[in-house]
């Protein structure tokens, strides 16, 4: 079982950076690759971006390559994502996943974080 806390949302200013973090409980954090994903107001929920349990290997929904970084720190048990040159279209709840072999499929994820707002808006 794997209990998933996001952090660090709020509201910035278009052309912004915000980093957001994921602490992870139990033991087991290094054996789950983690994911990042968002859900604007009347949309569905879409990956952002996703790491492999040893950090090596990393995906990037399109419209976010170059803006964001995704990392984990497996003896914090976290996983973060910087978002810089923030867009008023990046607003959404951001959740992170852990699931089992890395990839974008939400379906596959087995454990979310309950969400933290994103506001880009000047």
């Amino acid at each position: 079982q794997v209990q998933l806390v996001e952090s660090g949302g709020g509201l910035v200013q278009p052309g912004g950076s915000l980093r957001l973090s994921c602490a992870a409980s139990g033991r087991t954090f290094s054996s789950y690759a983690m994911g990042w994903f968002r859900q604007a107001p009347g949309k569905e929920r879409e990956f952002v971006a996703a790491i492999s349990r040893s950090g090596l290997v990393k995906y990037y929904e399109d419209s976010v390559k170059g803006r964001f970084t995704v990392s984990r720190d497996n003896v914090k048990n976290s996983v973060y994502l910087q978002m810089n040159s923030l867009k008023p279209e990046d607003t959404a709840v951001y959740y992170c996943a852990a699931r089992v072999g890395v990839g974008k499929d939400s379906s596959e994820y087995e454990y979310w974080g309950q969400g933290t707002q994103v506001t880009v808006s000047s």
